[in-house]
Order: structure tokens, then sequence, then C-alpha cells
């Protein structure tokens, strides 16, 4: 049940990304691309960046959970995804951007992902104890 925790949070996230896309269209009048505008880029990114990191993440998350891994170590994946995932939206839809804060997200992002990916291969090999 750790991961469900951690999902919902996420989920949200992803709700507030997706309404501040959807307003920034209805702003802009953009139905379609960004209109050539670059906060409805900036927002538009933020939301792509979060879809292609966050369903694998949690899914290897998941099996990880269940194969009996120590809870520590799906808080470790959890909560590196869920601050990297904030640092970085946060960071890429400020103009100027602020990159270092894109990159301490990704950091973070890019570190859930292979902690899951190696304690999940771990796991399935028996490696775990």
């Amino acid at each position: 049940m750790i991961t469900a925790g951690y999902a919902g949070a996420l989920g949200l996230l992803f709700l507030a990304l997706t309404v501040r896309v959807i307003m920034r269209r209805g702003a802009v009048k953009a139905a379609l691309g960004d209109g050539d505008d670059i906060q409805l880029r900036r927002r538009i990114r933020a939301h792509a960046n979060f879809v292609e990191y966050v369903p694998l993440t949690l899914l290897l998350m998941a099996l990880v959970e269940i194969h009996a891994a120590h809870s520590w170590l799906v808080h470790a994946v959890g909560l590196s995804l869920l601050a990297g995932r904030i640092v970085h939206a946060s960071s890429i839809v400020k103009e100027p951007e602020v990159m270092a804060g894109r990159v301490a997200g990704m950091l973070l992002t890019l570190t859930a992902l292979a902690l899951a990916s190696v304690v999940g291969m771990a796991s399935a090999f028996g490696l775990l104890g």
C-alpha cells in the first residue's frame, strides 16, 4: 500500500499540471500545439515530462513493493520520484527557467527509476534477503 500513497500524491500533481495546461490554452486560445506561447510550451513540457517518467517508475515501485522489498526502499523510490517531479515541474515553468531545479528534479527522478529498476531485478533474481 506504500505505492498507492505515492501514486495518489503523484496523481494530484498530474491533475494540477493538466489544469495548468488547460487554463493557459484557454488564455492564449491555442486548442492545438502551443500557439507560439512560451509559457504554454513550458507547461506542456512539464506535463509531458511527467508522463514520460512517472508511469514506469510507479510500476517498478509497485513490483518492488509486491516482492517484499524493505519498506524503506519503497519509500526511498517514492520520495525521490515525488520530490523530483515537484522540483522539475516548478522549475521548468518559470521564466526564465531555473536550470538548477530542472537538473535536480531530473536527478531525483532518474535516481528513483534506477533504484526501482535495480531493486526489482535483484528481487527477481533472489538477491534480496
